[in-house]
């Protein structure tokens, strides 16, 4: 619970502090879990190459989601 916590604070803080642009989704409390065990707890890389990975994902998802919805746009009769 208390993990869960720390990670909707720092979401929030990130929301408030950094505002994406229109080709990256928000950062979700999934993704800074992610980035921050990668970081601090399994460091195969360094924390750039997986700051860049999670910009290219959440670029890849962005894009993913607006073909998705020009999709079923177009199915609507």
């Amino acid at each position: 619970m208390l993990a869960h916590a720390f990670l909707a604070v720092v979401r929030t803080d990130e929301h408030a502090h950094r505002p994406t642009s229109d080709e990256l989704i928000p950062l979700t409390c999934n993704e800074i879990q992610r980035l921050f065990i990668i970081v601090a707890v399994q460091p195969e890389h360094g924390p750039a190459h997986r700051l860049s990975w999670s910009d290219w994902r959440r670029r890849h998802q962005t894009r993913s989601r607006a073909s998705r919805y020009r999709r079923q746009a177009a199915s609507r009769p």
